[in-house]
């Protein structure tokens, strides 16, 4: 089996987080500058085969559209006419963020390494990639 690609998508930083090729578990990979997202994703997907793509979509509570979510909508255009074979899906990504921190709480990671928005944007995707694995 190949491995799903998650993304955290985010104006300036881009979480990304990977499976295992068996599909069970969901790890973080890295934290790229939104401006290079498309050309690191290419270059993995060189180097590893990626069976299907997770965007996670910003909704607010009540379901309607976030302030990101045209941004996250023209990345997916973006990542679909790069990869036109494979497939994107949509996941919610309420509370992320929130989730995140908590993990990096629970881990005992510092004060200062969860401020690290790089490390909270990784986790972020892996929790995408993982809500999404348990979904299927």
């Amino acid at each position: 089996m190949a491995r799903i690609l998650a993304v955290d998508y985010g104006t300036k930083r881009v979480g990304l987080a990977v499976t295992d090729p068996l599909q069970l578990i969901a790890t973080a990979l890295d934290t790229v500058h939104a401006t290079q997202a498309l050309n690191f994703i290419r270059e993995y997907c060189l180097r590893e085969e990626v069976e299907a793509f997770v965007v996670g979509m910003p909704v607010q509570l009540d379901g309607s559209d976030s302030s990101n979510t045209p941004h996250v909508r023209g990345f997916i255009r973006q990542l679909r006419k790069a990869f036109p074979d494979t497939p994107v899906y949509e996941h919610d990504e309420r509370f992320t963020s929130v989730l995140a921190q908590r993990a990096l709480i629970s881990m005992g990671t510092s004060k200062k390494d969860r401020r690290d928005k790089g490390v909270v944007d990784r986790i972020s995707a892996t929790i995408i990639l993982q809500s999404f694995l348990e979904s299927r």
